[in-house]
């Protein structure tokens, strides 16, 4: 009975050795008898006891190298020390566990490889400038050569480029005359500019006063035009006005029945007054001489009437 019991619990424990549940993003490679037999994905399996084996686990998921820094010799005989990251991703789990001894260890040698090779065609300056290059052909060259271990290359970095002590301090003494160089460039663009922007200002001012003198030449212009046509239009204005009281002088005296003479009387007399004001400016009448005429006429008419002679003449009173 405990021997019945014994073998029950030994093929219990074979039994759940046998079962296997494969986790998320991991492979299995089972082997029969030492042949490669199937790859176990994500899930529950069975495996046939003393026949089957798992030859090796693999891990699906994008795993990081990062790689010490390796000895390059550029094109112009510089040696450096270079280091690299490489992010790499297993896609066949039969492939990676029989296609390389140490898929890790190749790697890094293969990287090592590469990089002298990519780098002993470029030269310092170069190398210094070119990392997306250099990673570009690395990630090509790598990603090939590893698809008949089932690995692939995703991405290749350059952690860091280490040139000799001496290349850093040409660098920095480089660096440092660039830095003052373009301070002095700086400086000298500024007091350029700041020349060019004085002599325009200059322009713009003398352009300003230019126009402003102009713009004031017009307005004088203007105003003494102005001035004159007013002064136009106020002597046409008065020459208006005396001309009208004229007539209407005129139309009142033959209204109130007075003759040619003593018309002419009162036009010698409007004007007599006029002559006795303050005005600068006296306009006289086109026809000053026939006024004249008849005011030496009428002036006769009136000494004859006050003769002995003319005392048949009745004196009027207008």
């Amino acid at each position: 009975m405990i021997a019945l019991i014994v073998i029950a619990v030994i093929v219990l424990i074979i039994l759940a050795r046998c079962i296997r549940i494969v986790p998320q993003a991991h492979a299995y490679v089972i082997e029969r008898l030492g042949a490669y037999q199937a790859t176990w994905s994500v899930g529950l399996h069975l495996k046939v006891p003393f026949i089957d084996a798992i030859a090796r686990k693999v891990n699906l998921k994008e795993q990081v190298a990062d790689f010490p820094p390796q000895p390059v010799i550029t094109k112009d005989n510089v040696t450096m020390r270079i280091d690299t990251v490489i992010f790499f991703q297993i896609t066949d789990p039969k492939l990676y566990a029989y296609g390389v001894e140490n898929p890790l260890n190749a790697i890094e040698n293969l990287s090592a490889t590469t990089l002298r090779n990519i780098i002993g065609d470029l030269e310092l300056d170069e190398t210094l400038t070119s990392r997306e290059v250099i990673n570009s052909k690395m990630r090509s060259t790598l990603d090939e050569a590893t698809d008949p271990w089932g690995i692939k290359v995703n991405r290749v970095e350059l952690k860091n480029i280490i040139p000799p002590q001496e290349i850093q301090d040409a660098m920095e003494r480089q660096m440092k005359a660039e830095r003052e160089r373009r301070v002095a460039v700086t400086s000298a663009e500024g007091e350029k500019k700041s020349t060019i922007l004085v002599a325009e200002g200059r322009k713009e001012s003398v352009i300003l006063n230019a126009e402003a003198d102009k713009q004031s030449a017009i307005l004088q212009a203007e105003a003494r035009r102005e001035a004159a046509v007013k002064e136009a239009e106020g002597q046409a204005e008065a020459i208006r006005k005396i001309q009208q009281a004229r007539a209407d002088g005129i139309r009142y005296l033959k209204e109130a029945g007075a003759d040619d003479a003593v018309l002419t009387l009162r036009s010698l007399e409007a004007f007599e007054k006029a002559a006795d004001g303050q005005a600068t400016k006296l306009i006289i009448p086109s026809d000053i001489q026939a006024i004249a005429g008849l005011a030496g006429a009428v002036t006769d008419t009136v000494k004859f009437a006050a003769s002995p002679n003319g005392g048949g003449v009745e004196e009027q009173k207008v």
